[in-house]
């Protein structure tokens, strides 16, 4: 079984007092065998001078990324500051390592060799979960990330995140122990008698007249839509921009498209548009975009974002009475965050107030999401524009 804790703390420029103020909320939280830390900051915090502070406090791996704004349970929705979950267990082992520099050439041998080298420190226990935390790499989507992992035939399910800062896309930083990286991939390898539920919701309300087949794309560059470019398609359907950076011209109407994925699995995902070449007539994803499938657009807005997260809860909270689960991890997409507007605290209103007590929660909002779909049938999907929880 595994306890947690969620700490929290505003201060960011004084990281002895920060570090003060996250020991004084575990003063009577009950450590057990075996520890860990996951840590969500404010992109402008000095990680390498907090982590000497952290570690003087618990002698337990630490591991995270800087998130653009965090959840917590007791605060609910927190523009900036630390914010903390220490996961403690006498039968799960938690295994915690990073990766070197990620790049197109070293990234499934780097994270092949990341992955084996935790292993080996469980003693042959089978990994139930995996968390895992990364930046956005250049030339790179999250969907090589899923796939480095599922090559390896662990058949093990991933949750995590891409970390955030506001919008400069150029502070996000991802830490393990003492080391921090902007373009690595942090995992923590969990064992024991735990039964993760997962649960993703994408919050689209209906459908722009918009349909194409994609048929000619690489990775998360779309080039031909039907016979003619991708911009002729955006040109015809009255949504082209002249902009070149538009991760925010289109944030409520995320693209949706179908990924076939192993053992006739179809599942639906979203994809954010986020820079248009105009030589070129292409567009590029955050997230992967396959040549065959078709590409359509979602349409947003506030009250469904609102309202299809409070169900996501109330689910949650159902499959766990009468389960051992304490912990819930909990990721939205900054995408998301921007369909708020002024309105920023909707998604941590849908919990605040039916959370029970025992329950610790943590979140961020992040540039994408790693949660698995499916139930019998799963596969490890790679999200935008998507709210994912995590119970354990």
């Amino acid at each position: 079984m595994i306890k947690s804790i969620v700490l929290y703390t505003e201060e960011i420029d004084d990281l002895e007092l920060a570090a003060e103020e996250l020991a004084s909320q575990a003063q009577n939280f009950e450590f057990k065998k075996n520890n860990v830390a996951i840590v969500y900051m404010d992109a402008e915090t000095e990680y390498k001078e907090l982590y000497p502070l952290l570690k003087s406090k618990w002698d337990i791996p630490f591991v995270g990324m800087t998130a653009m704004a965090m959840l917590t349970g007791e605060q609910g929705y927190c523009k900036s500051g630390i914010s903390m979950m220490i996961l403690t267990s006498d039968d799960s082992k938690f295994a915690v390592g990073m990766t070197e520099k990620l790049d197109n050439e070293n990234c499934k041998e780097e994270i092949k060799n990341t992955y084996e080298r935790l292993e080996q420190e469980l003693d042959g226990e089978e990994v139930k979960l995996v968390l895992t935390y990364g930046g956005k790499i250049s030339g790179m989507v999250g969907d090589d990330i899923i796939d480095a992992v599922d090559v390896l035939n662990k058949n093990v399910k991933v949750y995590g995140a891409l970390a955030s800062d506001v919008f400069k896309f150029q502070d996000y930083r991802v830490f393990c122990n003492d080391k921090i990286e902007m373009m690595a991939q942090a995992f923590v390898l969990i064992t024991g008698d735990i039964n993760p539920k997962f649960i993703s919701v994408n919050s689209i309300s209906g459908k722009a007249n918009f349909s194409y087949e994609v048929t000619r794309a690489r990775a998360n560059q779309v080039y031909r839509l039907g016979n003619g470019s991708f911009l002729d398609a955006l040109e015809k359907a009255g949504m082209k921009s002249d902009k070149t950076n538009v991760i925010t011209d289109y944030i409520q109407s995320p693209f949706v498209l179908t990924l076939n994925k192993k053992d006739g699995l179809s599942i639906e995902v979203l994809r954010n548009l986020t820079y248009l070449d105009h030589e070129n007539e292409t567009g590029a994803f955050l997230g992967g975009v396959p040549e065959g499938t078709t590409l359509e657009i979602g349409l947003l807005n506030m009250d469904d974002v609102r309202s299809t997260v409070k169900k996501a809860f109330e689910e949650a909270l159902k499959w766990i009475e009468g389960e051992t689960c304490t912990t819930i991890l909990c990721c939205s997409c900054a995408a998301r965050f921007l369909t708020l507007g002024n309105s920023g605290t909707a998604e941590a209103e849908s919990y605040k107030d039916i959370l029970p007590e025992d329950i610790s929660l943590m979140g961020m909002y992040s540039y994408g999401e790693y949660c698995p779909m499916g139930e019998e049938k799963w596969c490890n999907v790679f999200h935008n524009s998507t709210f994912t929880i995590l119970c354990i």
